[in-house]
């Protein structure tokens, strides 16, 4: 069976999930796309002859799509996926779930009452080899029990007429709020952000900027953003452990070493550095959906990082260490 996709949003990610499930992954068919610019919504239809709906509803209903794949901006979220639960429909879900905590809620609410998971949010990085090789390691007890996890998240550039202060946290830092759940099997308990002295490249933007998450068992988890680093797009892990350390291998191959000094190559952007991780994040949807449900992050996993997303701007304003408040976790995200 070849499990029929509509996709809600046609800009640029998810223009690179239609190429990849047309053209790299099997299993699934974009047979519908949608978008509020529907110039773009053909232009995004052409080559895998999709239909073309004026609204998320219209492509919900449609009798061709088994599932759905959601890539529109984060406030149009809640309505799609909530009538895409109605229809039993699977859904995959770029990130956030939803910008809101009560959005959020209100979704987790319409799955509870289906019983079963049929929800996929997209924060990929748990499917990229080296963060996978990075938990592996630290389930198998090889540096003893966890202590600090520290992160850095660093882009060449930001566009100045499009990314805000807070994106840094609501944007760019929710990647590593989740990989610090995830590798930790923790949730966060409070947050603090500091910001120093500013990079001049980024005009008014507040970046630098560096968090500090502990963890509710009591880990430390640092996070450090920079968006105008001007080098490339540089993605840091390491887990300080009781007996030793380990740390995410950079992108390159091989470092090469000659003259006077050594060099490796940085990836450009976030395309180059997670496209595997891409593919593979979607093509467990697939292997899910067809089956009639979901893996991977989960609409709890999206309502928490929106929770901590929430606390950490809070700090960013306050300079303040700022609580992190959680209702309790249905059974089903257990």
């Amino acid at each position: 069976m070849t499990l029929g996709i509509g996709v809600i949003g046609t800009g640029m990610i998810g223009q690179d999930h239609i190429r990849r499930i047309t053209d790299v992954l099997a299993g699934g068919r974009v047979v519908a796309v949608a978008d509020a610019d529907r110039s773009r919504a053909e232009t995004a239809a052409e080559k895998p002859s999709a239909t073309v709906h004026d609204d998320a509803a219209s492509l919900i209903a449609a009798p061709e799509v088994d599932a759905v794949l959601i890539c529109s901006w984060g406030p149009a979220h809640e309505e799609a996926i909530l009538p895409a639960l109605a229809a039993g429909k699977p859904v995959f879900c770029e990130k956030p779930l939803a910008p809101k905590q009560d959005a959020c809620l209100r979704i987790i609410d319409a799955e509870v009452k289906l019983g079963r998971r049929l929800i996929q949010v997209g924060f990929m990085r748990r499917y990229d080899t080296a963060y996978r090789a990075l938990k592996e390691t630290l389930a198998a007890g090889k540096v003893g029990a966890p202590l600090m996890y520290h992160a850095a998240h660093r882009n060449a550039s930001v566009p100045a007429d499009l990314y805000t202060s807070d994106m840094a946290i609501s944007d760019t830092m929710v990647h590593d709020i989740d990989v610090a759940r995830w590798l930790l099997d923790d949730e966060v308990a409070r947050v603090r952000v500091m910001a120093g002295r500013r990079n001049s490249v980024g005009g008014d933007l507040r970046d630098p900027i560096f968090s500090v998450m502990e963890m509710q068992g009591g880990v430390l988890a640092t996070v450090e953003i920079s968006v105008n680093i001007g080098y490339g797009y540089d993605i840091r892990g390491e887990v300080s452990g009781e007996t030793g350390t380990i740390e995410l291998a950079e992108a390159n191959p091989v470092v090469l070493k000659a003259g006077d000094g050594f060099s490796g190559r940085v990836p450009a952007d976030w395309r180059e550095r997670f496209i595997d991780a891409y593919d593979r994040e979607i093509a467990a949807w697939i292997e899910a959906a067809s089956a009639g449900g979901a893996t991977g992050p989960s609409a709890w996993d999206g309502y928490a990082i929106t929770a901590v997303s929430d606390a950490g701007l809070r700090a960013a304003e306050t300079g303040e260490a700022v609580e992190v408040h959680l209702v309790d976790r249905p059974d089903i995200y257990a």
